[in-house]
């Protein structure tokens, strides 16, 4: 009896054994294949650390903080094309001044300068002419713009009477003091200019009456005010033509009684008149 008691027992425990071996080898929620199964979610987590308790070198993740992974739509770019900057007109070629049609009209007295049309509108033909104009007499800047140097240049070389100079039948340089200008003339013919000068300032007004050449020099010494007097043509005591120093169109300075010229006019004044040449001043310069 006690034989069969043991034999039961062993039985008994071999099929435990049995069960608890394959229990362990085929999981029973496998697929049959004999691959691991996938680990209780919890297991896996811990393990990983990823809902793992915050420690304070891993502080718990905000929501917030954490990158988006939606793209970001970019902002569109407008198609709307822009308008067009106007491009000034160059019909012209420049501006025109308050003084367009006087000054198209005293051109056109004094011609050499090309074709104007006189109606008081800038043109290219009238902007090349007076460009012209304002190069030959020293006016700055050349632009062509009539403006009011433009105006009074043109208007007093327009009006000035050659008639008015008292001159000989030799070569005689005139000097008209009110309309600032200067010119030469030989048996009654205008062999220079008439062209533009300045004249003495109030204080210094430039005398008039009849003289003669005394002197001449490529470059005279001025004691009284230390400057260089390029082509110089003395002709009453320490007054004489010369090239002017300064800015020949500045209205409100004057010479100390000499008569200034343009580079052109004063060595063109230069080659003409010799020791004896007459000289004519006359008129009167307005305000002195």
């Amino acid at each position: 009896m006690k034989r069969v008691r043991f034999v039961a027992r062993a039985v008994s425990l071999a099929a435990v054994v049995l069960v608890g071996v394959g229990a362990c080898a085929l999981d029973p929620q496998g697929d049959g294949s004999g691959a691991a199964a996938p680990a209780p979610v919890g297991l896996t987590e811990r393990a990983s650390g990823a809902s793992a308790p915050p420690t304070p070198e891993q502080p718990s993740p905000s929501p917030s903080a954490q990158p988006s992974r939606t793209a970001t739509p970019k902002p569109s770019r407008s198609t709307t094309p822009k308008p067009a900057t106007p491009k000034p007109s160059k019909s012209a070629g420049c501006a025109q001044g308050e003084h367009q049609k006087a000054v198209e009209t005293y051109l056109t007295r004094l011609g050499g300068f090309g074709t104007l049309t006189v109606d008081g509108k800038q043109s290219a033909a009238d902007c090349t002419a007076i460009k012209k104009f304002q190069s030959r007499y020293g006016i700055s800047p050349a632009a062509g713009r009539a403006g009011a140097t433009t105006y009074d240049v043109a208007k007093r070389l327009a009006d000035t009477d050659t008639g008015r100079c008292r001159a000989g039948s030799g070569l005689t340089f005139c000097v008209d003091l009110t309309r600032q200008t200067v010119f030469a003339m030989r048996g009654g013919k205008v062999v220079m200019g008439p062209t533009v000068t300045r004249t003495g300032m109030a204080g210094y007004a430039t005398p008039t009456g009849t003289y003669s050449v005394g002197g001449k020099n490529l470059r005279e010494w001025s004691n009284p005010y230390e400057v260089w007097l390029p082509y110089w043509q003395r002709f009453n005591g320490g007054i004489g033509f010369h090239e002017t120093t300064t800015y020949l169109h500045n209205p409100w300075i004057g010479s100390h009684g000499c008569v200034n010229l343009l580079h052109r006019d004063a060595v063109r004044l230069w080659e003409l008149g010799s020791v004896g040449t007459r000289v004519v001043v006359f008129g009167h310069r307005p305000g002195t």
